[in-house]
């Protein structure tokens, strides 16, 4: 049973930027399941997505990989022979019990877990590539070039997920799905303090894109299909493919 997400609920005097640190990545699964809707279901289908465009002897790449939950979707269900994942997060906290997690299971698929920014990993022979949750801590004016990077490493026939939390155009729907997920989350028991707290923390590093401008740095990465697959409020799940003929 995992750690549960106290860390906001006494006033903190000083509100710092969001940090992924030994205290939050204690507590992680707690806090990823309270706050983000649909989490467990986007983890389920990237593996169902996995059995589907993994290719034999191929890599496949877990960009911001947090404790390794995709990383396990993806490995339990790889039909492919001679595959190998890399796993990789900036964060010593998260990695440490990451490698812990992986351990924990036995696979015949090798998982490699880097502690790196993602930024610096080169993308090779991939068939897919996940990035949950993840883009939407980088520069917004990085992004583009981590997606280019990306195709270009990618086999043929291989798939991104991207998933990230959505802003909208609209400001009425955004006020909407924005409440609504603070509904949520007093749902799953965080107060008013911890959510103000903790929204207070993340306002500075995680800035989010809505789905029109994902699908249109997707399609300037080269990306030939790019469509959204998953949505709950203002989270949601993209696919991008690229051609097999590419």
């Amino acid at each position: 049973m995992s750690n549960r997400d106290t860390l906001f609920s006494a006033p903190i005097a000083k509100i710092g930027d969001w940090m992924f640190d030994e205290r939050v990545a204690e507590v992680f699964p707690d806090m990823i399941q309270r706050s983000v809707p649909g989490y467990s279901n986007i983890i389920s289908m990237i593996g169902m997505l996995a059995e589907r465009f993994v290719q034999p002897d191929s890599t496949i790449y877990d960009l911001g990989c947090s404790l390794g939950t995709a990383t396990l979707s993806v490995r339990r269900n790889i039909k492919a022979a001679g595959c190998n994942i890399i796993a990789v997060d900036n964060s010593p906290a998260m990695v440490e019990r990451c490698r812990r997690h992986i351990d924990a299971f036995r696979a015949d698929t090798p998982v490699e877990v880097i502690e790196a920014d993602i930024r610096q990993i080169p993308i090779k022979n991939a068939s897919m590539v996940v990035l949950n949750f993840t883009l939407q801590f980088l520069e917004p004016e990085e992004r583009q070039q981590r997606l280019n990077t990306i195709y270009q490493g990618l086999k043929p026939g291989g798939a991104l997920v991207l998933s990230e939390k959505f802003s909208f155009a609209d400001a009425d729907v955004g006020e909407l799905l924005f409440n609504m997920h603070h509904d949520f989350k007093r749902a799953n028991g965080y107060s008013e303090l911890e959510i103000s707290q903790k929204r207070s923390m993340l306002e500075n590093v995680m800035l989010t894109d809505s789905v029109e401008t994902h699908k249109s740095r997707l399609r300037s990465a080269g990306f030939e299909h790019a469509e959204l697959w998953f949505q709950c409020f203002n989270f949601g799940s993209l696919i991008a493919l690229k051609a097999s003929h590419a």
